[in-house]
């Protein structure tokens, strides 16, 4: 059995989902994945990363349990580091990676302020393959990567993969955004899956608005329910869904005959646009990559930005 201990200093820097990356593209390659997190939020051994990872790797067993490991040729084990090689938290991160003999991968999102946390992670000796930087805008993918090569090569610590930023992996649904803005599915309920990567605002416009809504793909128009105009405009343009807002009315029977035939959710609402924006931000701060859409993106972002070969 294998080990391949995941940590970062940072929250929110991916590491589970780096982790659901690499159990789909070790289970594809006819590996069997455990899981553990030591540092569960809940003191029953519930956690949503857990949960997630559950499902991702097909796990049944309770976090930590020594089932988890039995029979697993690979054990993907997630953990934080502290502020600094002081702390009681990394101390004990690095004991526990030597105790399982484990090889560690160190996550870090994006920031452009070069290798700031080298020291840390050189604390795990030998043990260590190296960094992932995550999270990078992708304008900014090849000069992050000979950036990150430079800094901490010159620290004796190899870079392992850049990977990019993708709004496909924390989008939300259609449902999840009816959702928090606390709206109702009006049609196509069947579409309500579909991952939403945009959002646009409906536009006091000149012209039809055809333009404007062609600026973005997959994307929920934000509309308010009194501008038939400017929905039929979202409709005619790559559109996962529209949100009619100020008003529970039901939308004009052409708009409602156009969604119906282009398969385009219309949602409900009455909340203000800037109380939609507010939930819109909110769920997406929350999202989680539990979709099979979302999985395969990520799956193949981690196949093409790390160096796996290097890694199991």
């Amino acid at each position: 059995m294998g080990v391949l201990y995941v940590v970062s200093v940072e929250e929110a820097a991916g590491k589970t989902a780096i982790c659901a990356g690499l159990a789909r593209n070790l289970i594809s390659d006819g590996k069997k994945v455990g899981y553990l997190k030591p540092q569960v939020t809940g003191k029953d051994g519930s956690d949503g990363d857990v949960v997630f990872m559950k499902q991702v790797t097909g796990l049944t067993d309770v976090v930590n349990a020594p089932d988890v490991v039995q029979g697993r040729d690979i054990v993907l084990v997630e953990n934080r580091l502290g502020q600094d090689t002081d702390d009681v938290v990394t101390k004990e991160a690095c004991g526990a990676a030597r105790e399982m003999k484990a090889k560690v991968i160190a996550v870090e999102a994006y920031s452009g302020n070069g290798a700031k946390y080298a020291d840390i992670y050189k604390e795990f000796g030998d043990l260590l393959l190296g960094v992932v930087i995550n999270k990078v805008p992708e304008s900014q993918l090849e000069r992050t990567k000979e950036d990150a090569e430079k800094l901490y090569g010159a620290a004796g610590i190899k870079l392992l993969g850049v990977l990019p930023e993708s709004r496909a992996v924390f989008a939300v649904t259609v449902s999840e955004l009816a959702e928090s803005v606390k709206g109702e599915i009006l049609n196509s309920s069947d579409k309500a899956n579909r991952l939403v990567e945009n959002y646009m605002l409906g536009a006091l416009v000149v012209d039809s608005g055809l333009g404007y809504f062609s600026r973005k793909s997959n994307k929920a128009a934000i509309i308010r329910q009194d501008r038939p105009d400017m929905q039929l405009a979202a409709l005619e343009t790559s559109t996962r869904c529209v949100v009619l807002t100020g008003s529970r009315e039901k939308p004009m029977y052409n708009v409602t005959q156009k969604a119906e035939s282009r398969g385009i959710p219309m949602i409900s609402t009455d909340a203000a646009a800037i109380d939609i924006i507010a939930s819109i931000e909110e769920a997406l701060g929350t999202s989680r990559v539990c979709q099979e859409e979302k999985l395969s993106k990520l799956a193949d972002i981690v196949k093409r930005g790390i160096d796996l070969t290097a890694v199991v």
